[in-house]
């Protein structure tokens, strides 16, 4: 089997279930904004130690966001065919990400100040991963089918990501002094 087939030779790409929609429509935008939050967060994934709490939780995420590109990826008309949580964003879902936005705050206190990004590399590719999700869910917003959940996780996610970079930078601990 190749990876080529030449069918997107004309510009077009193929939404899942079917259909073909040019490569630079808006929902290609949103869910291919998407893929690129997805390579970041395998770029956080790649510093962080295999079978730790983070990686898990990153695997999760990522496994997430095939389902999520699957829901922008289909056209209305065949949206019935979209399986929750395989292929559709559930409810659940993003209630999966608020459980460990809870739990991530209950271990660091919250800053008053700007957070200023790069106090690890961990964090740091979580934040540039929590900015590319916030400009999945831009774009989402006017090209999500209506009653898909994609907008909403995606707002969660970025929330998650905010907390996940904090705890991977020792947020938690006291705000380091100047010249120190």
């Amino acid at each position: 089997m190749r990876i080529y087939t030449k069918k997107g030779d004309d510009g077009t790409t193929g939404l899942y279930f079917g259909g073909r929609t040019t490569k630079d429509a808006p929902l290609v935008d949103a869910y291919g904004t998407v893929d690129e939050a997805q390579a970041f967060l395998g770029l956080a994934r790649a510093e962080v130690e295999q079978g730790s709490e983070l990686d898990d939780l990153l695997v999760a995420i990522e496994r997430d966001l095939w389902v999520l590109m699957a829901d922008l990826a289909t056209v209305e008309d065949n949206r019935h065919k979209l399986a929750a949580g395989q292929s559709l964003v559930t409810d659940e879902m993003i209630a999966g990400l608020e459980v460990h936005i809870d739990a991530l705050t209950e271990r660091s206190q919250a800053r008053r100040e700007f957070v200023v990004p790069g106090q690890s590399r961990t964090g740091a590719l979580l934040d540039v991963a929590r900015t590319v999700v916030r400009r999945a869910e831009r774009q989402s917003v006017g090209t999500a089918a209506p009653g898909s959940l994609a907008v909403p996780y995606l707002n969660r996610l970025s929330d998650l990501l905010w907390t996940m970079a904090r705890w991977q930078e020792g947020e938690s601990l006291p705000a380091r002094r100047k010249g120190s």
